[in-house]
């Protein structure tokens, strides 16, 4: 019971940590809404179709939309602002659980986890505007393109996720290394197939689904693929 009263306590304040950022973002939803259009407007700023036609401009379909657009992007806030105190009570609920060789390791793994998800939301926030330019220009000059503000949000919101996920690819290498269900040799061996496997699925999560999106994505997952060789030559030392 003492257990489960804990539970119960973190996860109250998680939800109020959430619901307090959400509500903080709702409030500065013109200066986050402003930044989040950035790339479209790089995007549509030198495309001939947009001369005219403001392809940089968000559309809504119905009256109840642009609240809903603005609930979207608070809640998307609240999340974001939140995870640091959301992953510190997850961590303090299962840490008398660990011993001490699980806590020696689940630090690094939890710290490099989240420090590369932020690193392929910024790699998904400057591949953005090129990946839009790609999709407004591949149609030509006689289509006028338009976006509703919820499906950009969508699509900003998933690239967001769809960076971040791939970009969690080296933890799931050394993880396998060092529960021995891969070795180092294994993974040399089986570069080239590797080397294909990724560029598939940069392709098939992609959300945008352009070529500079796909690339930028499959790069940097090859990369880390020869680092966590490295780093699996080093552990077994």
């Amino acid at each position: 019971m003492e257990h489960l009263t804990e539970l119960r306590n973190r996860i109250l304040v998680c939800i109020g940590a959430v619901g307090f950022a959400a509500i903080v973002g709702f409030i500065l939803y013109p200066q986050i809404m402003s930044w989040l259009s950035g790339p479209l407007h790089d995007a549509t700023k030198n495309l001939s179709q947009c001369k005219i036609a403001r392809c940089d401009k968000l559309i809504t379909t119905d009256y109840l939309s642009p609240f809903l657009v603005r609930l979207k992007i608070a809640t998307y806030f609240g999340i974001l602002a939140s995870s640091p105190i959301v992953l510190w009570n997850v961590w303090r609920f299962i840490t008398p659980g660990l011993t001490s060789k699980e806590r020696k390791y689940a630090v690094p793994f939890v710290a490099s986890s989240v420090a590369l998800f932020g690193a392929g939301t910024v790699v998904a926030w400057f591949t953005l505007s090129k990946a839009l330019q790609f999709l407004i220009a591949i149609g030509g000059d006689k289509i006028d393109v338009k976006s509703t503000a919820n499906s950009y949000i969508t699509l900003v919101g998933l690239m967001f996720l769809g960076f971040g996920i791939s970009f969690q690819f080296p933890i799931l290498l050394v993880f396998l290394l060092l529960v021995g269900a891969v070795t180092t040799a294994t993974l040399r061996k089986y570069r080239r197939h590797s080397i294909v496997g990724i560029v598939i699925f940069a392709a098939v999560i992609t959300p945008s689904q352009d070529p500079y999106s796909l690339f930028l994505m499959a790069i940097p997952m090859w990369i880390f693929f020869e680092i966590s060789i490295v780093i699996g030559r080093v552990l077994k030392r």
